[in-house]
């Protein structure tokens, strides 16, 4: 059955009113425990009361930050407190019981904060690693502004066409990548979203009439089918130049007449020829 624990980050400096707090509440003291890591030593306070183990860190403490004892509060703690000392080089200052640096006898002082030649280079190399990536990503984000500063017309979202593909996975795929190849990344996600927009734009009606549609709905498909047609050509010639527009409205005005005599059965001017 596992013991329900809560987390918490604390500082140096709120460690005594900790510590107080805890033994006035009645928790009891479990251990102090100490962590090796990049930013320095974590030092992890677990107190429990009622079943529930209560841990308090204090993050990256250095040799050079001195840390007060709790054993004026907890008088157990000075064992861990020697030992975190002993093994770690943390600064612990006023145990009650204090071995003054005695009370493990090691080949060399702190041992636990020695790495690897193997370990060591890890190290160097993820952060040469990790600053190589922010300067990539500085570097993109520079990129971005000032492709953004030329086509102000990527500023906003495009709207009315679905994009091909997540914007915010587009952005993390690019972080990092050579910004002259993430400008021509977003020049090409532009152009392509503007052509959409207007292939959206084009197969969308102009005007919806309600009524029209209504009429269209009751009448023979064919039929309809030829209304729609001239609905369509009629946009078009909208848009093209006024007199080869009036050339063409001539030339369908001539072929409907033609349609007309050929349906009531009159000659025409042809066939009278």
């Amino acid at each position: 059955m596992a013991i329900p624990a809560q987390y918490q980050e604390i500082s140096v400096e709120g460690l005594p009113a900790l510590s107080e707090r805890m033994q006035t509440e009645g928790h009891r003291f479990v251990q102090v425990l100490a962590v090796n890591t990049e930013a320095g030593i974590d030092v992890q306070y677990t107190f429990m009361k009622d079943g529930v183990l209560e841990v308090f860190t204090i993050k990256g403490v250095t040799p050079e930050i001195p840390i007060p004892s709790i054993t004026d509060r907890f008088i157990a703690a000075f064992v861990f407190e020697n030992e975190i000392h002993d093994l770690f080089g943390v600064n612990v200052r006023n145990i009650a019981i204090d071995f003054g640096g005695n009370f493990y006898a090691t080949a060399q002082p702190t041992p636990m904060t020695i790495i690897s030649p193997a370990q060591k280079a890890a190290r160097e190399k993820a952060k040469k690693a990790a600053a190589a990536k922010a300067e990539r990503a500085r570097q993109a984000a520079a990129a971005n502004a000032s492709f953004v500063t030329s086509h102000p017309d990527v500023k906003g979202k495009v709207t009315g066409v679905a994009p091909s593909a997540n914007a915010e996975d587009i952005e993390l795929k690019m972080v990092g990548a050579d910004p002259e190849k993430i400008a021509r990344v977003k020049a090409a996600l532009a152009a392509k979203a503007k052509r959409a927009e207007a292939e959206a734009d084009a197969a969308r009606p102009q005007v919806y009439d309600e009524a029209l549609e209504a009429k269209l709905a009751a009448m023979d498909p064919e039929k309809a089918a030829k209304v729609r047609a001239a609905m369509a050509a009629k946009a078009k010639l909208a848009d093209m130049d006024p007199e080869k527009a009036q050339a063409v409205r001539g030339a369908l005005a001539n072929e409907a007449k033609l349609e007309s005599q050929r349906a009531t059965g009159q000659a025409t001017a042809q066939q009278q020829a």
